[in-house]
Formats: structure tokens, sequence, C-alpha cells
């Protein structure tokens, strides 16, 4: 699969174990971003913040 860090930096294409090692050792959550694409992308990040954050993007549309 194909890996970007925390900052958007690309690490480059690892296993399904190399990236879970990173993400663990980072203490943040792997999550699949695009899996249509070969390899399928996954990237490094706090989950929980990135629903709250697009929680917050889709009540502010709303009111748009």
């Amino acid at each position: 699969m194909r890996l970007v860090g925390e900052d958007g930096q690309q690490i480059g294409i690892r296993t399904l174990q190399e990236a879970l090692n990173l993400a663990r050792a980072a203490g943040r959550d792997l999550v699949e971003v695009a899996e249509a694409a070969n390899p399928p992308v996954c990237r490094i990040m706090d989950y929980g913040k990135f629903k709250y954050e697009a929680a917050q993007r889709a009540k502010e549309s709303r009111r748009k």
C-alpha cells in the first residue's frame, strides 16, 4: 500500500504490517483514504480528530 504521513508527506510503498507498526509507533491510526487506487492509499492520522473536523465542516456548510 502507498503510505502518507501525518503531514501529507509521501512515505512510500509499504506492507500492511510495516504501515501498522509505523502508525502505532506514532500513536496514531492507519486510515485507508483511497481503496480503489492501485496500490491502495493509507494515511497515518488521528481518526477521532478527522471525524470531528469533518462533522464541523458539514455543519458549517449546512448553515450556509
